[in-house]
């Protein structure tokens, strides 16, 4: 296939993504803010992709912010449900359903090189069908005690081969791993 499927994701350092209301407030305070991070910046990331696959859930909790905050990259929300897109982001966000393979051969088909695949069922999904590349995993430094995982049990092993870590001023630590295909 000749498109990248990548995740760049912040956890726990005891694996969550989210609490398990979905809840990501603890991503955002001020001490995080104002650090300058080492490593791959989310901004240099996306400027890489040509659309960000999410899962419905995932949309769901980012149509909950103040402001979108994708602008200029396409938004592809997977869902087997109908899902009502607001109108300021019709043409912004466009509703697949099916399953992953089939997803990306058609966003391959579209001209797609790189794909940010993101939220934790997605993430799951992607993996377990062998598409994602590469891990970006910024760990930050706190113990949510439980929500939602990051990885749950994706029926396989998979090997990693560690690309690189840095460590910021305000202890996130970011390490990127190439996903190994067997």
């Amino acid at each position: 296939m000749d498109i990248k499927c990548s995740v760049f994701i912040a956890a726990s350092v005891d694996g969550f993504i989210a609490r398990p209301d979905g809840d990501i407030d603890w991503l955002h305070r001020p001490e995080y803010e104002t650090a300058e991070l080492n490593g791959v910046t989310y901004e240099g990331f996306v400027a890489t992709v040509d659309a960000l696959v999410m899962g419905r859930k995932t949309l769901e909790k980012v149509l909950s912010f103040p402001e979108w905050p994708y602008e200029g990259t396409p938004v592809i929300a997977l869902s087997h449900q109908p899902l009502q897109i607001p109108a300021h982001l019709e043409g912004k966000v466009e509703v697949m359903a099916g399953d992953v393979t089939s997803l990306v051969a058609t966003l391959t088909e579209r001209g797609m090189k790189h794909l940010y695949i993101d939220g934790g069922q997605t993430i799951q999904a992607f993996l377990e069908a062998g598409l994602i590349e590469e891990l970006i995993i910024t760990r930050i430094p706190v113990l949510l005690g439980q929500g939602i995982p990051l990885f749950s049990e994706i029926g396989r092993e998979l090997e990693l081969r560690h690309i690189g870590t840095h460590e910021s001023d305000n202890s996130f630590v970011q390490s990127r791993y190439q996903v190994m295909q067997s």
